[in-house]
């Protein structure tokens, strides 16, 4: 169970507004702006679809403090599917149209992982359940690494990207830090007994990390090749993306690999993973957060 236990996880009613945000948020460097842009294709069904299987899963926790744990994710990722859904509104302004692509996300998250299994398969709902939670736990390993990194990605800041996306970024990527251990001891709660749950996890990751490795790659060039502020059709490359990664732009692809033998461990705690410190002192600092929090303030005076 967690070891962040006593700290309470709660969502900030946040806003952005995106009207000087410019297509290529970090100047002249396109492919590190769209391998980052690709958060903004994957999370808003991403996130939504945690949420309605963390509902489903709801009436299976026995645990009081797990159960506020999980609603304050809940309300965490719903706020974080909203956020990153406008800045595709503001994709689309600009002449970059990315629903081609967010099509195929849908039907990843609504037909292949809804409610039901795929193609009749013949497992029970309550295994099916269960294999949709490791997913989350393995997704949310990712996404607490990411968290971490964008919080010490000093190149963005050097890079004079644009302050109002960095600020949506940390945000996001503070509270993923916060919440790092609640995908990973729901599904711990309700995933069954061993040794077939450590074998789900496993299973879990097994499917998670080639899927987000393939998703990530076509979503950049998807949009490399669509962006109409290039002169002439972008491609995605690792060449391009390793020159990123040097000048502080991007995570290296060993430091995101290497979280899935220390998520396959048998000892392993997401607890581990990142800093809760850290993560709290850019919340305190956040643009964003700050004016959430003025506004509960004043509501609540008023």
């Amino acid at each position: 169970m967690s070891h962040d236990r006593g700290y309470r996880i709660a969502p900030r009613r946040v806003s952005f507004t995106w009207h000087d945000t410019p297509l290529h948020w970090i100047p002249d460097e396109p492919t590190a702006t769209h391998v980052i842009n690709v958060l903004h294709l994957l999370l808003p069904a991403g996130e939504r679809w945690f949420v309605k299987v963390f509902k489903e899963a709801l009436p299976l926790v026995r645990d009081e403090a797990l159960l506020k744990d999980v609603k304050g994710f809940m309300g965490q990722e719903a706020t974080h599917s909203v956020q990153h859904a406008y800045v595709l509104d503001h994709l689309a302004e600009q002449g970059l149209d990315t629903s081609p692509y967010t099509r195929h996300v849908d039907f990843l998250f609504d037909v292949l992982l809804g409610e039901r299994p795929p193609f009749g398969l013949p497992v029970t709902d309550r295994e099916w359940l269960r294999f949709r939670l490791s997913v989350i736990a393995a997704t949310e390993q990712f996404t607490a690494v990411l968290g971490d990194w964008v919080l010490q990605a000093e190149g963005l800041d050097h890079a004079g990207s644009d302050p109002v996306m960095l600020d949506l970024l940390r945000w996001h990527g503070a509270e993923e830090v916060e919440h790092r251990s609640v995908a990973f001891d729901m599904y711990e709660h309700c995933g069954g007994e061993l040794p077939g749950r450590y074998a789900r996890r496993v299973l879990g990751m097994a499917i998670t990390a080639p899927v987000l490795m393939y998703l990530w790659t076509w979503g950049t060039d998807y949009l490399l090749r669509r962006d109409p502020r290039l002169a002439s059709r972008g491609r995605y490359s690792l060449r391009e993306y390793n020159r990123a990664v040097a000048k502080g732009l991007l995570p290296s692809l060993r430091e995101l690999g290497s979280a899935v033998p220390r998520y396959l461990r048998r000892t392993y705690h997401p607890s581990q993973e990142g800093s809760l410190r850290r993560a709290v002192d850019y919340l305190a600092t956040s643009p964003a957060a700050r004016a959430a929090a003025g506004a509960m303030g004043r509501a609540a005076i008023s």
